[in-house]
């Protein structure tokens, strides 16, 4: 085995940030992932899936050493949309250097933070000619910023037939809101997502009385289902919350009461709310004001946390050696694919600042990217310690 000549990040997240990897296409990524870790020594699996109705995505699963412990790093090569390129101040897939920057779709969420991983893999290997021990192995899926249905979730179940065991997974994603070191996440929220039609009787606004409006009923359905706080919280969790997305009518006409009305809605809520718990509630609710609706829901996951610990306590002694902060434990902002892995093992979230993610002119530090990597070494040689 011959570690990487360099232990710099830079040079590999730049050939990552170069494929236009916009879920679900892979464009290269995970060609220039296996280039980076064959040479150290990793068996690379190229797994692809598909499902009905779902474009197929291609996923990787890389492991170095047999034994425990064993680290998973997991993280995603998709990203989402450039939008307007005109709008960016630098071409959204050069990857560029300016003003020690690295800027590009992808370079803070999260090509970058998988770049310094593997960087900090080759300073571990170089140093100690090899693993100290145990086995590390990468989950890198192409549908992270997707439907989720053909990348994560199905490469864990591969796993799982193989009889792999993960003991710990660290997942990469940009936790940070402004300093590197400020957040580690070590639970989510779950995400349930609601679609309420409401169907009455066409008629003319001057009839009222030979019309059914289901404007109103939506209104006083929506009135029961935002009127009061679903909680005040829990220990490791900010209060659950309903937001109204859309509301829709689609009636042009100032003379018609129309005969359908709908809206949609999202919660994401805390540990104390299941989503078959929710959907119950969100039923009573509107059977309260009653007539003819539809409610259909859907789950993007379950509440979740890894309990702070062992495993988040080792990446925080590392996040505060690099960068003399002590990290919050956090469990806010949105869903994520740690959704899945807590199935399986304790999973905790550390990456890159994620002010710029998802926006034009995303970009990341050059300082940040070499910090990172010390954060990840120091993972990796804490967790492997004989």
């Amino acid at each position: 085995m011959t570690p990487a000549p360099s232990l710099d990040p830079l040079p590999l997240a730049q050939a990552l940030i170069r494929c236009s990897s916009v879920t679900p296409e892979d464009a290269g990524a995970l060609d220039v992932l296996v280039g980076a870790l064959e040479p150290l020594g990793f068996v690379c699996h190229r797994l692809r899936f598909s499902e009905p109705g779902t474009a197929a995505v291609d996923n990787l699963y890389a492991r170095l050493g047999t034994g425990p412990p064993h680290l998973c790093y997991a993280g995603h090569t998709d990203v989402v949309p450039t939008g307007d390129v005109s709008a960016w101040r630098i071409e959204p897939f050069s990857a560029e250097v300016v003003e020690g920057m690295v800027w590009g779709r992808g370079a803070a969420d999260m090509k970058g933070a998988i770049a310094c991983f593997v960087a900090a893999l080759a300073r571990h290997l170089g140093a100690h000619g090899g693993l100290a021990r145990g086995s590390v192995s990468l989950l890198i899926t192409g549908d992270e910023e997707g439907p989720a249905v053909n990348g994560t979730v199905k490469v864990l179940g591969w796993m799982a037939e193989r009889g792999e065991v993960i003991d710990a997974c660290l997942v990469g994603e940009p936790t940070n809101p402004l300093r590197l070191g400020d957040m580690i996440k070590i639970g989510r929220r779950g995400s349930l997502n609601g679609h309420l039609t409401v169907r009455g009787t066409q008629g003319h606004v001057a009839y009222p009385q030979l019309a059914d409006n289901p404007i109103s009923r939506l209104l006083a359905m929506l009135a029961e289902l935002t009127g009061r706080p679903l909680d005040d919280g829990s220990e490791h969790f900010q209060p659950s919350h309903l937001e109204v997305t859309t509301i829709d009518v689609g009636n042009r006409a100032t003379n018609v009461i129309p005969a359908e009305a709908s809206a949609a809605f999202n919660i994401r809520f805390n540990d104390r709310h299941t989503a078959r718990d929710l959907s119950a509630w969100l039923r009573e609710r509107c059977d309260t004001v009653g007539g003819n609706y539809e409610l259909t829901l859907s789950v993007s996951g379950e509440a979740f946390i890894t309990l702070p610990g062992t495993f988040s306590e080792t990446v925080a002694e590392a996040v505060g050696a690099a960068t003399g902060r002590r990290p919050a434990l956090s469990t806010t902002g949105g869903t994520s694919d740690a959704r899945f892995i807590k199935d399986y093992c304790p999973v905790v979230e550390f990456g890159l600042v994620g002010q710029t993610m998802h926006r034009v002119d995303e970009h990341v530090s050059l300082a940040d990217l070499a910090t990172l990597t010390d954060i990840y070494a120091a993972v990796i040689e804490r967790f492997l310690a004989p």
